[in-house]
């Protein structure tokens, strides 16, 4: 008689095709499988001509008008086949005969079961039955078998996947914990650094300083009469001027190590490490030169006809008996004294 099974068996498709779509969600039925069916009449040795020219399948189905009735697997059937005078009791009887002397409980699933379930559940089995086949219920009257090797080769290919994803994802929350990290010491308006980064900054070369003995400079400017160029153009050109103050400083400062930041409002900062007085005199020209160099037109300014900065610098050299608050204090004094000498300068803590 003839043999009736699906024409859609995946048995002979090679595992590897299926494993690199696989996604973590992905269950047992996007697998191979293998839907070798018979009825209960057919003949065993019909069965066994099957098996033996597709060594691929894992097994046979048997059904009853469509209804599930059991499992033989390829190796339960070659096994009992093998036995001394089977092949005389059981070749020209129903596969159903033979059903009878290896009948055992198999694992059988529904098709959207998750494969890392199936995997797990399959593991579960007694020794001996560990490498048998999966029964998978793909719709009423359809069935599949499943190769435990197959599912074990996808369940290590969806671990696998599991770890890249999460090595994906740490390297992604690194970078995003980098990015924030970053954003966090910057100044939203103009881009440079924040105060938070002015402070940690200042620690770190006040710590520095103190180990190599070497001076740190500070250098607190204000934007000259601010308020009055905000009230007669408006905040938005505020800002605008404030960027451009702010591009004009890291553009003059060519100190690889030098920090500029935004202090607060329209006051700046700038460290300096390493440097003495005489080079911060220097640099506080510079920054001052630059600033007028960049022409920001602010012609209801009471000292000049764009906006220019006061400057105040201090040059301390850091150690035990002495703060980094010191150096600021010293720096805002002669800040204060220079918006006192008419602005549009800079002067020096003594």
């Amino acid at each position: 008689m003839s043999l009736v099974f699906s024409d859609q068996s995946g048995s002979l498709v090679p595992p590897h095709c299926h494993l690199k779509s696989l996604t973590l969600e992905a269950t047992i039925e996007q697998l191979p499988l293998d839907n070798f069916c018979v009825p209960t009449t057919a003949l065993s040795q019909d069965v066994a001509e099957e098996l033996k020219h597709n060594p691929a399948r894992a097994g046979v189905i048997l059904t009853d008008q469509g209804e599930f009735v059991g499992m033989i697997s390829r190796r339960r059937f070659w096994e009992q086949m093998g036995r001394p005078y089977s092949l005389e009791l059981f070749s020209k009887r129903s596969i159903l005969h033979l059903y009878g002397f290896i009948q055992q409980d198999g694992l059988r699933l529904p098709g959207y079961v998750p494969i890392v379930r199936a995997a797990w559940l399959a593991l579960q089995r007694r020794p001996e039955l560990l490498y048998e086949p999966i029964i998978v219920d793909l719709s009423p009257h359809c069935y599949g078998l499943l190769d435990s090797h197959y599912l074990l080769m996808a369940d290590s290919q969806i671990h696998q996947l599991t770890i890249q994803l999460l090595r994906e994802s740490s390297q992604q929350l690194a970078t995003a914990n980098q990015q924030l990290q970053r954003l966090a010491t910057l100044d939203g308006l103009t881009g440079i650094s924040n105060r938070r980064q002015f402070d940690e900054s200042l620690l770190s070369l006040w710590f520095q300083g103190a180990q190599s003995g070497k001076p740190v400079t500070l250098l607190m400017m204000d934007v000259d009469f601010f308020k009055r160029y905000n009230d007669h153009y408006g905040h938005l050109a505020g800002d605008d001027a404030l960027r451009k103050v702010a591009q004009g400083l890291e553009t003059a400062m060519d100190l690889p190590l030098g920090v500029v930041a935004r202090y607060g409002g329209e006051e700046f900062a700038v460290l300096l490490p390493g440097c003495d007085r005489p080079q911060g005199e220097q640099f506080a020209q510079i920054l001052q030169d630059h600033i007028h160099a960049l022409n920001v037109s602010f012609p209801h300014s009471p000292v000049g006809d764009c906006i220019t900065l006061s400057i105040g610098g201090a040059t301390l050299i850091p150690d035990a008996h002495r703060a980094p608050q010191d150096l600021i204090a010293a720096a805002d004094r002669a800040l204060y004294a220079a918006k006192e000498a008419g602005r549009d300068r800079w002067l020096f803590a003594d």
